[in-house]
Parts: C-alpha cells; structure tokens; sequence
C-alpha cells in the first residue's frame, strides 16, 4: 500500500521503516524517508519484524560473547557494539565465556540456535580452532578488541601502544622493566608485550624473561603477579602492566610492600579506564578507543554477512601520562629492598 501510494519500491519501504534514525538514509533520500514515515504513521502503519525475518531469512539480531561484561573495558566496547547495531535496525545480546573455551563453545551454539544473523567475539584466543570450525560450518563472525588469525577485527593498534608505554620509560631513565602481561593466550598481552620489549631492544636494553609475568586482567591478577616477581628480591624500577585494573593490583602488592610509586618504582597501565586517574597516584595509561572499537566491530561484521570479506580496522592507541610514572626519587643510595 505504501508502495503504491509514494511511488517507491516496497523493499524501500521495508527497510525504511525498520531502520532507526538517520541510518535509514542509506535506503533513500531524506525527502523519501520522511514521506514514507509521515504516511505511515498517517496511517497507523508499524512494520512486522517477523514477516520481515521471513521474507529475509535474518532475524535482525547479533550475538556477543566476551569474557565478563562486569569488565568497564568490554562493558564500554557492549556499548559500542549495542549503539551502532541499532544505529543499523538491529538488536543484540551478550553472553560471559568466562574466557574458557567450553563456554565460548556452549554460548556459540546456544546463540546459533537463537538464530542470530551473525557473532562477534570479544574472548577470541590465539590458539583459534574454534574460531576455524564455526568458520568453515558458514557462521558469520567478527572479532573485537582481539585478534586471532586472519579473522576481520576490530582492535586497537597494541603493539605501538606498548611501544609507546617502552619509549616513555626509557626517557624517564627507567632501564630494569618488569611487565604483567595478562593471559597468555590473550593477543592483547601478547602484542603490548612484545612492543615494550620490542621498544626497549631497539635502544640496547634487554627486558629478560623472568621479567615477563603473565597473569590475571584484574587486581587479583597484578598483584600476584608483583608479588611472584618480589619473590627474587630484586625490585624493577618499572612496571607495566597491560591492563589497569591489573596495575591497580599491582600498586597495592608495591604499597604493602613500602616501595613507593614513581620514587621507586614507575608503574604504567593500559586502557585508561576512569580508576586511572581517579587513584592516590594517578596512573599513567595508554588510551584506547573502546567504544569505537564496539561500533566498528558491527561494520565488519555487516560487512561479513553481505558476503564481503572486509579489511580488519586498527585503531590508534594514544600514550596519557600521569604521575605515576614522571618523578624519579633524586636521592642516592641502593635500590629499595624488598620487605618480607
């Protein structure tokens, strides 16, 4: 009816009429848009989301699994995701894999049985077999804040950023670096670490090993972490770790401790959540377009769905420097010791 009546294709019409806001420009002009809503709404007309999913095959919605949304970092990225999926007439849910492989396995398959248009990870491990099985049974996925493998992502450029977090400690005179790297099978942890380290070679200075601590992206995690590393007596006289709820564990091990943050120790964390500058020592962090990095992820995966195989988009890290890393104690005398 209102196809005929405007003069417009009725597929126009649909997608008009189930897509929000200025997204629905892309189906027509602004003058057609309004027309085909005024009249709509003249008439008392609401689209069918169901007989539209019939006539598409697509049920308008997307599923996402990260490791836990309580996380301020993927809960910003969910934001990003859930923003530009409405922007584009779509809805979406999220699931918690816990980061263990049986979950991602079991919440996939609960999503794919939903019948969800298509999946987008923010738990992807490097070892990616899963990823290549679901893969090759045609599922529709993209990746965030992650890579793994040749699979579009959408992430942020982590290796410069640790590369970043490597130049400002060494031209702050820091040369005995201890990172936390967070979960090894992480490609964040993985990438940040190899930029410090990668940073650090290229000026002469070795970051060992032993000096390489990988843990928990939280607290619980960065404090352990400090704390296996104290465990050899010798005190870094910097500390990165790659995520900031992970530094802020890592202070607390440090301040039990009696080794002060910068004077005796610089400590640098990642993502520049609002506990980085909200602390007793404001913490020196990378930032890093979280939520850009959700909105994108839905492109990709558009992309991905309309049978495309797009480019992964790698966004630009940007160094915030705070107290926590900028004021080395002028006074001579041994490095500190550690307390037992």
């Amino acid at each position: 009816m209102i196809a005929t009546e405007l003069g417009v294709s009725p597929s126009t019409v649909s997608r008009v009429l189930n897509t929000p806001g200025d997204a629905a420009l892309r189906w027509g002009s602004s003058d057609t848009v309004a027309r085909i809503r005024a009249f709509a709404s003249e008439h008392g007309y609401s689209p069918n989301p169901q007989a539209s999913s019939l006539r598409t095959r697509r049920s308008g919605l997307i599923g996402v699994l990260v490791p836990r949304l309580q996380d301020y970092v993927l809960a910003t990225i969910y934001e990003g995701v859930e923003e530009a999926a409405y922007e584009s007439g779509l809805s979406t849910f999220v699931t918690n894999s816990l980061d263990k492989p049986d979950n991602q396995r079991s919440r996939t398959r609960m999503m794919i049985d939903r019948r969800v248009d298509g999946l987008i990870y923010g738990d992807a491990h490097l070892d990616h077999h899963f990823l290549d099985e679901i893969y090759s049974e045609g599922v529709k996925f993209a990746l965030v804040s992650r890579t793994a493998g040749d699979y579009p992502s959408a992430t942020v450029d982590d290796v410069k950023g640790g590369r970043l977090v490597g130049g400002h400690l060494y031209d702050t005179g820091r040369r005995d670096v201890a990172v936390l790297a967070g979960w090894e099978f992480a490609s964040t942890a993985r990438d940040r670490t190899n930029g410090i380290v990668t940073a650090f070679a290229e000026q002469g200075v070795e970051i060992p090993d032993d000096r390489i601590v990988y843990s928990g992206f939280d607290p619980a995690g960065g404090r352990a972490a400090v704390e296996q590393l104290l465990e050899t007596g010798s005190v870094p006289d910097a500390i990165f770790a790659t995520n900031d709820f992970a530094a802020i564990g890592a202070f607390g091990a440090l301040r039990d401790r009696g080794i002060r943050v910068p004077d005796d120790v610089a400590l640098v964390g990642y993502n520049d959540t609002p506990i980085a500058s909200g602390g007793a020592v404001p913490l020196t962090t990378i930032r890093s377009p979280m939520h850009e990095m959700g909105r994108r992820a839905v492109g990709l995966l558009l992309e991905v769905i309309g049978g495309r195989t797009p480019e992964s988009v790698v966004l630009e890290p940007e160094l915030i420097i705070r107290s926590s890393s900028t004021s080395v104690s002028e006074q001579a005398g041994d490095p500190p010791s550690v307390e037992a």
